[in-house]
Parts: structure tokens; C-alpha cells; sequence
């Protein structure tokens, strides 16, 4: 049977449109015998997201995303997106947008939840939601940064402005001449310092006799406290702790005026009696330099003594 020339036109049209038809819904990753399910997210901003882009679940690919457009007057978004029916989940699954690298665009993933609910059918809206990316991140890091960074400039600025007040021309001739004088001060302590390196310098030898010295002394004292410590101080503290107390005790029985000692030193009667001996016997020492006649007389031939003659205060003829 042969083809007429405008049945051959027809088919070659009628296949046209069907390549164009299949050809759009590749480029647009759908299929005209497309079994999969379908479901939707709904977002506030989509950073990016464009239709086309794949749908994955644990890193596989399992669907692409359909449509993106505002669902209300607010600015929401839904999404559009559909899922092989070779993968099951709940409906409390979650839909989250992430980075797909440093430098990549967005891409939408499906993070599957097994809690044992309803399975989700094709149709439904599932929970959304937006994993920050690396930038998202460092803005996050940054901005409070940059607060802190504006605060301590506007501090550092006032500072400044209060120091212009404060550090008037005088004030700044106070401040130069200071770091004049700070200059001086540094500069005997440098010469002081020489002076000290050089007097340690000249007596290095001496300086180690009297470490050595030193040394020998501790060594001295390190003996004589072991000498210390094995001598028995117990015994003779509690020697002396017995002294104190027989002396405690003595002291308090003269005070009470018992015993030869106290009544010697508490009667007032016999302190005078001493007192007024004292005194004649010192007028007896001094009679006996003076008339030593009265007392000692010695004849080597038998010669009598001569008749004492009294002083001569004592004659009444005088």
C-alpha cells in the first residue's frame, strides 16, 4: 500500500510534536510515563532552589523538583516535588534544603522518618526546613562580631574624645617632660646596673669565700641543732619549771614573813638595831686609826704602859 504525500506530512508532523513533547519533559527531568509520587514544602525563602534540581534521601537521587511558586499573598513558597515510589516514608518525614558544596548551589533532600505513622501518599505537604549553609554560618559568627567590633569603637572614640579634653597643653608638657625624666631614670639604672656587673666582677673571688663561709656556718648550725635535738630539753625544762616553783614558793614565805630571812627583812626594829651597830662600830673603826694607844700597847724591855689619856674634846680643862 502506498502512503499519499499528505498522509506521509501528517505523520512526520504528528512525530515532530511528540519529540518536542518528550524532549520538554526531559529537560524538565519529568517523563510523560512518570509513576512517581508527588508532594510539596512550603517555605518562607528558598535561597536559590531552582526546579529541576534533584531530590535526594541518604545521598541517592530519587526525584527532582517540579515547581516552584508563592502559594499566598505573604511571599510563601511552595515546592513541588516528586519522589520514586521505590522508597517509602512516614509523613512526619522532614524536607530540608542544604548546600550541596563550598561553591554549589541548593539542592532538597528528603530525611526519612520511621516512628511507624502513616506512610506518606503522593499529595501530601511535608515538614520543611532549612539547613544553614557555610556562609549562613559565618554570617551567623560574624555579625555578633561585628557588633562588638562597632561597640568597642565607639568606646575607643569616646576615650579619645575624653583624653583631647583631659590632655591639654599643659597636661602634654607634664607628659613629655615625664617621658624625659622616665629617659633619665632608665638611664642610671642602666649605669647602676654596669657599676653592679663590675663590683661583682671584681670581687667574683670573695664573693665565693663568703658563700663557702656561709656554707660552713650552715653546716656549723646544722650540728649544733642536731646536738640540740638529741639532748634531752624535756628534763631540763622540767628542772627548771621545779626551780621556778621552789622559788615561786621561797619568794612567797618571806612575804608572808616566815623564817629567819623573812623576819630579817620584814622587822623594822631589827634593821634599825643594825643600822645604829653599823654606826658604832664605824665610830669604833675610826677611834682605833686615830688613839690606836687605847688598844694595842707593845714594851720590847718591859716598859709600862702610859696611862691613857682621853680625847681631847672629852678634857674638861680644855
Amino acid at each position: 500500500m502506498k502512503l499519499s504525500r499528505e498522509l506521509k506530512t501528517a505523520i512526520i508532523i504528528i512525530g515532530g510534536i511528540l519529540l518536542f513533547v518528550l524532549g520538554f519533559t526531559f529537560l524538565k527531568s519529568s517523563s510523560l510515563f512518570d509513576s512517581s509520587k508527588t508532594f510539596y514544602a512550603v517555605y518562607q525563602n528558598v535561597n536559590g532552589l531552582t526546579a529541576g534540581t534533584s531530590v535526594d534521601i541518604n545521598g541517592l537521587a530519587v526525584g527532582s523538583i517540579k515547581d516552584i511558586r508563592f502559594v499566598d499573598e505573604r511571599g510563601n513558597l511552595v515546592v513541588t516535588f516528586t519522589v520514586s515510589k521505590d522508597f517509602e516514608f512516614s509523613e512526619n518525614s522532614e524536607v530540608e534544603i542544604y548546600d550541596t558544596g563550598i561553591i554549589g548551589g541548593k539542592s532538597l533532600r528528603i530525611i526519612p522518618v520511621f516512628d511507624g505513622g502513616p506512610t506518606a501518599k503522593s499529595g501530601d505537604t511535608l515538614v520543611s526546613s532549612i539547613k544553614p549553609g557555610i556562609t549562613d554560618l559565618v554570617t551567623q559568627r560574624l555579625n555578633p562580631l561585628q557588633e562588638k567590633l562597632e561597640m568597642l569603637l565607639t568606646s575607643a572614640d569616646t576615650v579619645l574624645v575624653g583624653m583631647d579634653k583631659v590632655m591639654n597643653p599643659e597636661s602634654r608638657e607634664n607628659l613629655r617632660s615625664g617621658i624625659e625624666n622616665l629617659n633619665d631614670v632608665l638611664v642610671n639604672v642602666k649605669s647602676v646596673s654596669g657599676k653592679l656587673d663590675q663590683f661583682l666582677d671584681d670581687n667574683k673571688e670573695n664573693l665565693g669565700t663568703s658563700l663557702e663561709n656561709v656554707g660552713r656556718l650552715t653546716a656549723n648550725l646544722a650540728k649544733v641543732s642536731d646536738t640540740i635535738a638529741e639532748a634531752d630539753l624535756g628534763k631540763t625544762i622540767r628542772a627548771l619549771e621545779s626551780t621556778a616553783s621552789n622559788l615561786n614558793e621561797m619568794i612567797s614565805k618571806i612575804q608572808q614573813g616566815d623564817g629567819s630571812l623573812a623576819k630579817l627583812i620584814n622587822d623594822e626594829k631589827l634593821y634599825n638595831n643594825l643600822n645604829s651597830a653599823s654606826g658604832e662600830l664605824q665610830l669604833l673603826l675610826e677611834d682605833m686609826r686615830v688613839n690606836p694607844k687605847r688598844y694595842v700597847h707593845f714594851s720590847l724591855f718591859g716598859k709600862k704602859a702610859e696611862p691613857y689619856e682621853g680625847p681631847l674634846e672629852e678634857n674638861p680643862s680644855n
